[in-house]
């Protein structure tokens, strides 16, 4: 596909534009022919808007129009209500059951802790032996271990979660009420998370909530394999996550070095793309906690560099995680992240910048910080629109956004996916990529989900096949892969893409 240039696209525009303004200085009434030139231009410079489909695709094109045209028409319209209310509708959607079946290319923005569905932790990890529960006012602990836990400051009576179940009379409600542990899910989420900081709070409980489980050595193998298996079911054929490669534990107190659990990552993705060779991998983006001092994010840094030479095929890249409003900006830590060009090795970077509606504060600034250390992709990105120089920087040096909907929804940026800064993105065809961040906490297992929302909610009317296609290959082109796995992927991508458009041709 030709995309137009971005500095050939405003010259273009504005020559029709000037053109059609002489006429109405001139007391000229708008030529139609002119009118039609300048919304074809407009279409053109959208996502999708250059990609050329042929006859099978315009097909199913038309086809998706119309039920696009049908699903605005509904009241509610899903993409207008929280996704926890939305969900219900979306899944019985004719659009999502397509999407469903897309072949998606690559996911680019998972958390590691966040991968699974909740009702699996819950079924597979919660009812192992060993498994001790600590009940702490609203919320709950997870500990595995081959004698009852010693007390904590915050755990003072530990469970044996076997014992607790043979005791209840509703097993089965109790279950239930450890994935709204594992999980922001609720039925009335204007009400449980009325703030940001109230959505946040309980964001990251969930995260210490799941740490427990998955942080078992045990669990995180099954846990990971499980991972790929929800991707792979939904057509996701590459994944990259954020994790700081945890070091995990035994139930007999014992701990894993990080080079143990890199290599568990190695062994599991190995096992798991022989039973799927259409399947080509995962790598991790390093990641740590941006409310970090200077001094430990130095120490991580150089932590990244050693684990990336050690494991060059697993360790993509480095990034900061954790609200950005309430951690240090990147530009707090320049001295930690300018390390890897002092020492003459290339450590690429995928900085979280801009999930914030906070305009003008420092936080504010990382969209700009990031782009000067080169970031590869911007993660989030929410308040790249009201940054022009930065979202022209990104656009001449080609750095996606990777776009989660859900996320920014459920952490309470906005409320409406109609109302998305990315849809003014999509306009433009900035490159983008669609993914979903947290999985397990919103309930989003997949891509398909977010890609729903993307398209028919951010996307409106004017988003076509075209722009799923784009955002699809999109998520190969910007992934941390080397040309020729790039090459690779693509082209199994394209097979199944070329059987999706045949299967669904009408």
């Amino acid at each position: 596909m030709n995309h137009l240039s971005p500095s050939s696209t405003p010259s273009a525009t504005f020559s029709i534009m000037a053109l059609t303004l002489a006429l109405h200085l001139c007391g000229a009434a708008p030529d139609p022919r002119h009118r039609e030139q300048l919304m074809r231009q407009e279409a053109s410079m959208q996502t999708g808007g250059s990609v050329v489909l042929n006859a099978a695709e315009q097909k199913l094109d038309a086809y998706l129009h119309k039920l696009k045209v049908q699903e605005m028409a509904l009241d509610p319209f899903p993409p207008s209500v929280h996704f926890f209310k939305a969900r219900p509708y979306i899944e019985k959607s004719p659009i999502f059951q397509l999407i469903k079946k897309m072949p998606k290319g690559a996911a680019l923005h998972l958390h590691g802790r966040a991968l699974v569905s909740a009702e699996w932790l819950v079924k597979n990890a919660t009812y192992r032996p060993d498994c001790y529960i600590c009940f702490t006012g609203n919320s709950v602990r997870f500990l595995f271990s081959t004698w009852t836990p010693y007390p904590t400051y915050n755990c003072w009576h530990w469970q044996l979660l076997k014992t607790l179940r043979a005791n209840m009379a509703d097993p089965v409600k109790f279950d239930h009420s450890l994935i709204q542990n594992l999980t922001l899910l609720t039925d009335d989420p204007e009400s449980a998370y009325p703030t940001q900081d109230a959505a946040w709070a309980r964001f990251e409980d969930a995260f210490r909530v799941l740490s427990g489980l998955v942080s078992y050595a045990p669990v995180f193998r099954d846990y990971l394999y499980q991972a790929l298996e929800e991707l792979y079911t939904d057509n996701v054929m590459y994944v990259e996550i954020r994790s700081s490669i945890p070091r995990l534990y035994e139930a007999d107190g014992s701990i894993h070095e990080r080079v143990w659990s890199a290599k568990l990552y190695q062994d599991v993705i190995a096992k798991f793309s022989s039973k799927h060779p259409d399947f080509l991998g995962l790598r991790v983006i390093l990641s740590t906690h941006r409310i970090q001092c200077l001094y430990s994010m130095k120490l991580a840094v150089k932590s990244a560099i050693e684990m990336q030479k050690n494991f060059p095929e697993l360790i993509a890249g480095f990034d900061l995680v954790g609200r950005e409003d309430d951690g240090n900006p990147l530009w707090y830590f320049k001295e930690a992240l300018s390390l890897p060009a002092q020492f003459g090795v290339h450590l690429p970077y995928y900085f979280h910048a801009g999930e914030t509606d906070r305009e003008g504060t420092e936080v504010d600034g990382n969209l700009l910080d990031a782009l000067l250390f080169n970031t590869s992709r911007i993660g989030h990105g929410y308040a790249l629109p009201h940054h022009p120089l930065a979202k022209e920087l990104a656009r001449k040096k080609d750095v996606a956004v990777e776009v989660c909907p859900i996320s920014n929804q459920v952490l309470k940026l906005l409320s409406d996916m109609r109302n998305h800064p990315a849809a003014v993105l999509m306009t433009e065809g900035h490159p983008l990529v669609i993914s979903s961040d947290d999985p397990c906490l919103f309930g989003n297992t997949g891509l398909s989900y977010d890609f729903y929302e993307a398209f028919v909610g951010i996307g409106g009317l004017s988003a076509n096949l075209g722009t799923l296609k784009e955002l699809a290959m999109n998520s190969i082109k910007y992934s941390s892969l080397s040309p020729s796995l790039k090459k690779t992927l693509h082209d199994m991508w394209q097979k199944k893409w070329d059987t999706f458009i045949s299967d669904h041709y009408h």
